[in-house]
């Protein structure tokens, strides 16, 4: 099951919002394809006051908002994810694990409910995601592989002064920028 992220629901109603397009006709896809989707209840909360605020101009009125909800919930292959009295062990779990603070706890309590739900892939463009590896979350406004749930992710030690950092994802970096510059200077010579 994919479940999806606030943000995405915000991008695909909002037609000024710079993804829009993109977000509206990956949602339209999925709405009338087979694949069993979700959305957490949260996040329809969420995408409600996000849309009815005074970041837009002129901000979605409550009935468009509703409105809006109401025709994805008419998709028959939408499940509505929502909390039950196993969700706190889990969101636990996942906040200690992750060593969250702050508002990232709210991101915990949505893994913890897709968790939950068997969800499979979470679509949202939020990175903060990314501190929770049993959940796969992807971009679907780019055009990027998922990460996998319990992928390694990259570790990053400090450098001593006066030596350069020595991590896996920095040295491939590294790596690929000299690649690309030896590359891009023997162009350079070859005109």
């Amino acid at each position: 099951m994919i479940a999806i992220d606030a943000q995405i629901l915000v991008y695909a109603h909002r037609a000024d919002a710079m993804w829009h397009v993109r977000a509206r006709d990956r949602l339209a896809e999925l709405a009338t394809s087979n694949t069993r989707w979700g959305i957490p209840v949260h996040c329809l909360v969420e995408f409600y006051s996000i849309v009815t605020r005074r970041l837009y101009t002129p901000p979605s009125t409550p009935e468009q908002a509703i409105a809006q909800v109401d025709a994805w919930l008419e998709s028959p292959s939408l499940t509505l994810l929502s909390e039950d009295a196993k969700t706190w062990s889990t969101a636990r779990d996942l906040l200690l694990a992750a060593k969250v603070v702050g508002h990232t706890a709210y991101d915990a309590r949505i893994a913890a409910v897709c968790l939950q739900h068997g969800v499979t892939e979470l679509w949202t463009n939020d990175r903060d995601y990314l501190r929770f590896p049993a959940l796969r979350v992807r971009n679907p406004l780019i055009d990027l592989h998922p990460s996998q749930a319990g992928e390694a992710r990259g570790v990053y030690q400090t450098r001593a002064p006066g030596k350069r950092s020595t991590s896996a994802a920095g040295t491939r970096r590294s790596a690929a920028s000299k690649s690309k510059s030896a590359r891009h200077h023997a162009g350079d010579r070859a005109r």
